[in-house]
Order: structure tokens, then C-alpha cells, then sequence
């Protein structure tokens, strides 16, 4: 990982000062780095890291800053894990073009390294993000989004880039045998990891985090929230949409559909599903050889299901 950054760093540099004092300003702030921590892990359980593992995992985690960019652009949202976004702090304009520069990196990138089958990776889950944000904005108003359709988002816009993440991995070590089976473990820990912050906002057990309600505000469709809509008394359905779609700005209100939510399984139902999806990401590794990188890949796994923030 500390051999990561550094290339990291030396991929993002540019002759433009404003974009070097932006790109430092985000690679300070980066979160727990998942993506490349996956990539390297699995990589070095399907064979040996290489210069083109660590030229993968920079391509990926550069993509995933300029959509976390963007992002914030298209939310509106001024804070991005406790400080200030690039929108907020240089504004709309700046924010936007400074994805842009992501993106055309990892295009470049990809062509200087001659990396084009990793690029081929990347532009598929690139694809599937977009689509799967598009799907997820006209159904937002909507109240009856079924659980098949909640998959298909978040399979898109979530899992997507966690599955481009061990696909690239297997590609990188040169395993083309395991490109479809580590494409489908990463799809499945994706929605795994998507599931668990769906459940953060309703709070953990033992008061370890309390209820943020952001979901509920910004009229998101999660899981607990469609189970309930899907499977809850009548007037417990009629309660929930009409403070969802009438009240999301109501503190008292949004408490209220937090609690009936959890009352009536949904914390439950989603947690079931979270497990199930985590136990199919690890019996597709039963066959591949016992080694320290697969019990970390493990390790990792677990965490996405057991992490408390």
C-alpha cells in the first residue's frame, strides 16, 4: 500500500499548480482505500503483484476519485467524509473539470502503459456506474421500487467497480481463467458493502452509531425501507410514504420512520441478505489454495460486514 501511493501520487501530478493543490488536497483526505487494498490482496492470492497490478489499482482508484468528484457536483453536497468537497471549497466549474482531468488520466494512463485490457475493465464499470446513477434518478420519486429493481442499482452503481476491481486484479497477474469468477466475487462483496451502509443510517445495535436518517431525507430507497414498503401492515405503508414523499425535512417524522422501519424487520430482512451475498463472495475463493493474501482477502470480506462507520 505505501508503494501504491507513491505511484498514486506520481500518476495525479500535473503541470497546472491549482489542479497539484487540488490533488493533494484529496489524496490527504482519502478514506479507508478499499478498492487497491482489494486489487493487491486478490491479485497476490491469484498469483504475484507486479508492475502491472499496481498500474490496475492506480487506474481504478483514480476513477473512483474523479466519480466521488462528480458526484459531489450532481448531490449538491459540500462535506465528503468530514471536510469540505472540491465543489464547495472551488465551486461547481473547477469540481467538474477536475473529474474531467481524472478521467482523461486514466484513459492516458492506460494507453502509455500499454494497460488497454485493463482499460477495457474500467470502461465497463464506468458504464454500469452511470447506468445504474440514471436508473436510481427516475425512480427516485417513485415509492414502489421493487427488491429486484434495488439490486439492479446498486449492482450498477455500487458493486460495479468493486467487481472491475478483482477482475483487474485476476488480469494483472495474468489468470484470464479467473476473470469471471473474481468479476462476480467482487459484484457480490459490492453489494455486501452497499447493504451495510444501508443499514448504518437506521443506526447499530448497542448504540455503537446512532440513526442519521439521510437516506430517508433525501428520499432514498434503500433496503430495510423497501422490505417494510413491500411487506409491512397497510397503514405502517401508508405511514412511511407519506413522511418520506411530505415530511423527509421532519426530524420527529424521519425518527418515526426510522423506528417503524426497524419494528417491522427491515433491519432484520437486510442484514439476512447482506450475509447471504458475503457467503456467495466466499464460496466462489473455496478452491483457490490457502495462502496469507486469501486468509486477508477473508479478512477483508468480513470487514465489510462487520465495520462500524
Amino acid at each position: 500500500m505505501a508503494l501504491f501511493d507513491i505511484r498514486f501520487r506520481e500518476n495525479l501530478q500535473s503541470k497546472a499548480a491549482l489542479l497539484d493543490k487540488i490533488t493533494n488536497f484529496i489524496v490527504k483526505r482519502k478514506g479507508k482505500q478499499i478498492r487497491p487494498l482489494f486489487l493487491l490482496l486478490t491479485a497476490k492470492m491469484l498469483g504475484e503483484i507486479n508492475d502491472k497490478t499496481y498500474e490496475a489499482a492506480s487506474l481504478i482508484e483514480i476513477l473512483h476519485t474523479a466519480t466521488l468528484v462528480h458526484d459531489d457536483v450532481v448531490d449538491d453536497a459540500n462535506e465528503r467524509r468530514g471536510h469540505f468537497s472540491i465543489n464547495a471549497l472551488w465551486k461547481n466549474k473547477i469540481a467538474v473539470l477536475v473529474g474531467d482531468y481524472f478521467l482523461s488520466k486514466v484513459l492516458l494512463l492506460s494507453i502509455e502503459k500499454d494497460n488497454v485490457d485493463i482499460l477495457k475493465i474500467v470502461a465497463r464499470a464506468v458504464q454500469e456506474m452511470s447506468e445504474g446513477e440514471l436508473l436510481q434518478l427516475e425512480k427516485a420519486r417513485r415509492m414502489d421500487i421493487t427488491e429486484e429493481l434495488y439490486f439492479e442499482v446498486i449492482r450498477q452503481k455500487t458493486a460495479s467497480l468493486i467487481a472491475c476491481v478483482c477482475e483487474a486484479s485476476a488480469k494483472s497477474v495474468g489468470r484470464d481463467d479467473m476473470l469471471d469468477k473474481m468479476r462476480l466475487f467482487g459484484e457480490y462483496i459490492g453489494i455486501a458493502f452497499q447493504i451495510k451502509d444501508d443499514i448504518f443510517d437506521y443506526g447499530m445495535p448497542d448504540d455503537i452509531g446512532k440513526p442519521t436518517g439521510n437516506d430517508i431525507r433525501e428520499r432514498k430507497m434503500t433496503l430495510p425501507l423497501i422490505y417494510v414498503l413491500n411487506n409491512g401492515p397497510k397503514e405502517v405503508r401508508q405511514e412511511l410514504i407519506n413522511i418520506v414523499k411530505n415530511h423527509n425535512e421532519n426530524s420527529a417524522k424521519v425518527k418515526r420512520a426510522i423506528a417503524l422501519v426497524i419494528e417491522h424487520g427491515g433491519i432484520q430482512f437486510a442484514h439476512g441478505k447482506m450475509m447471504e451475498y458475503k457467503n456467495k463472495a466466499l464460496e466462489l475463493i473455496q478452491d483457490i489454495p490457502d495462502s496469507i493474501a486469501k486468509k486477508s482477502v477473508i479478512g477483508l470480506v468480513d470487514y465489510t460486514t462487520e465495520r462500524l462507520k
